[in-house]
């Protein structure tokens, strides 16, 4: 079987695209498998180091302050098509997986229209643009949060989550007993607001009896350890910019504050960690918001929003993190919400569209 696979521009686009295909590798070790990117995004690094070829695409976003300045992203799209069709010709794929972003619109749009099944993965409780425009050539659309039926054709949709990374199940614990572990996690290139607030709180926190793991990100990180040094270096906060040892980091932790990106959501959900969640505004259609709210609805979150974060994210943690019987409330209701073995299971959906097509 082949299988024509297209998303990225972000992580988390770029994540569930390659769990897919690790997953339909494992249960078609024959597979032969393509990736479509767009040029200079992350998916044209972090694919071929995952062991997949890619091809790259001219395709862009449109400029929607200066409209003028789309004449050229149009002729990108057209190239792009073009090109796709090409591609589409010498691999003669069986199906196509489209996960988001750019280059999976075109890719998915010309392999529809060229007769080839395929498949959409949504990773978001509010559906990205791309997906939207495909839903009616769609096979199959995969979700990871109920009540997509006001974006998606009803009948086309499968509830199967997010994939996330399995090893985050094998984290050990080491902690002192009776101490209290405070995780902030602000993705790989850090969150501002989140940071700040933390910054400004550095002396509260240096007083208190919890243990914080503070990742700053990358971009961040200079100014969150002069600040950390500044607060007299204490022993019970530690400042990173970059956490290797995700698993330990998670299975430690006693409360976990996050941005609402769906990702970090299945991640919180699968290990049923009790979350503070802070919703980047920077991001198409506030999708983080209605991830955010899909488990505050259920109790299984608490939200802080990004103009509130410098005010009352640290004292929200510092009061929710020693009252147990929350805590366990929101353990209890966001471990609900997990959806197990998502990769396998989107991937057995795509294998069953190739085997229609074959017969």
């Amino acid at each position: 079987m082949r299988y024509l696979i297209s998303g990225g521009g972000t992580g988390g686009h770029i994540f569930p695209a390659v769990s897919i295909a690790n997953a339909l590798k494992e249960l078609d070790p024959e597979a032969e498998i393509l990736f479509v990117g767009a040029l200079g995004r992350m998916e044209m690094e972090r694919v071929p180091q995952a062991g997949y070829k890619i091809v790259g695409l001219p395709v862009r976003g449109f400029n929607r302050s200066q409209p003028w300045k789309n004449v050229s992203v149009l002729m990108d799209l057209f190239k792009s098509l073009r090109q796709v069709k090409k591609i589409i010709r010498d691999f003669r794929p069986d199906v196509g997986v489209g996960v988001g972003g750019y280059a999976s619109g075109a890719a998915m749009w010309q392999a529809a229209k060229m007769g080839i099944p395929i498949l959409l993965q949504e990773q978001n409780g509010f559906a990205g643009v791309t997906n939207k425009i495909l839903k009616n050539k769609a096979s199959k659309i995969c979700v990871a949060y109920e009540g997509m039926e006001r974006f998606f054709p009803a009948d086309k949709i499968i509830l199967t989550g997010n994939p996330v990374r399995q090893n985050l199940l094998k984290g050990e614990k080491s902690k002192m007993k009776g101490e209290k572990n405070l995780l902030i996690i602000g993705g790989s290139l850090g969150a501002r607001t989140i940071n700040e607030a933390v910054k400004a709180a550095l002396p509260l926190l240096a007083k208190s009896d919890i243990h914080l793991v503070w990742q700053t990100g990358k971009v961040y990180f200079e100014k969150c350890k002069e600040a950390w040094t500044a607060t007299g270096s204490p022993d019970n906060i530690e400042c990173l910019d970059f956490l290797s040892d995700m698993p330990d980091r998670y299975a430690n932790a006693d409360l976990v504050i996050s941005r609402a990106g769906a990702s970090s959501i299945s991640e919180l959900c699968l290990l049923g960690k009790p979350a503070i969640l802070v919703p980047s505004p920077n991001v198409a259609e506030d999708h983080q918001t209605h991830n955010a709210m899909a488990l505050v609805n259920k109790d299984a979150a608490v939200l802080v929003k990004d103009v509130e974060a410098a005010e009352r994210l640290i004292p929200t943690a510092l009061e929710l993190i020693k009252d147990e019987k929350r805590l366990q409330t929101l353990h209890e209701n966001i471990l609900q919400l997990a959806q197990k073995d998502s990769a396998k299971r989107i991937a057995e959906e795509v294998m069953k569209l190739a085997k229609r097509q074959k017969e």
